[in-house]
């Protein structure tokens, strides 16, 4: 479904449909993100992603025209870049260790880690909280405050100026 709403939004010309596609899209890749146990980042991709981000796209919709215009050439070197940096992003996979792989790095020694220190290291019972407040502390106010300032200026972009009367 995620790949039919991805070829629904390269196709359409109506930028609202774009922007609602957009969400859907958004709502989906939550729920491949809770199916991978990755509840916190799905609540985040969906309130962020599918909430916030329709929400800043249809303000700006009533700044523009509802369609795209039809461009003057064919962007045949926009389409080879993409083309040629996703093949190097599939390829860079292959080297990743499975999902459910228990002998991965990260499950001998990064977990073990955080499961055995954590009660005596910071006294936080959700492992998910732990790791999030605490261990990636300064990671998590950088993202959040990237969050911030990108919605801040897309605030002030959105924002209609008054006329000055002269």
């Amino acid at each position: 479904m995620m790949v039919v709403s991805v070829f629904a939004m390269v196709r359409s010309r109506n930028l609202f449909a774009v922007v609602v596609l957009s969400g859907i899209y958004s709502f989906l890749m939550a729920t491949v993100l809770v199916a991978m146990d990755a509840v916190d980042v799905a609540m985040t991709e969906a309130a962020v992603g599918a909430g916030l981000s329709t929400v800043l796209m249809l303000g700006a919709l009533l700044l523009c025209r509802s369609e795209e215009s039809r461009p003057s050439h064919r962007p045949w070197l926009p389409l080879g870049l993409s083309l040629a940096v996703g093949g190097l992003v599939v390829y860079g996979t292959y080297d990743l260790a499975d999902y459910v792989d228990q002998q991965a790095p990260i499950h001998q020694h990064v977990v073990p880690r955080y499961l055995e220190r954590m009660p005596q290291e910071i006294d936080i019972p959700n492992v998910v909280t732990a790791v999030l407040s605490s261990y990636r502390g300064y990671d998590t106010m950088g993202e959040t405050l990237v969050v911030f300032t990108a919605g801040v200026a897309v605030f002030a972009l959105l924002r209609r100026r008054r006329k000055v009367k002269s």
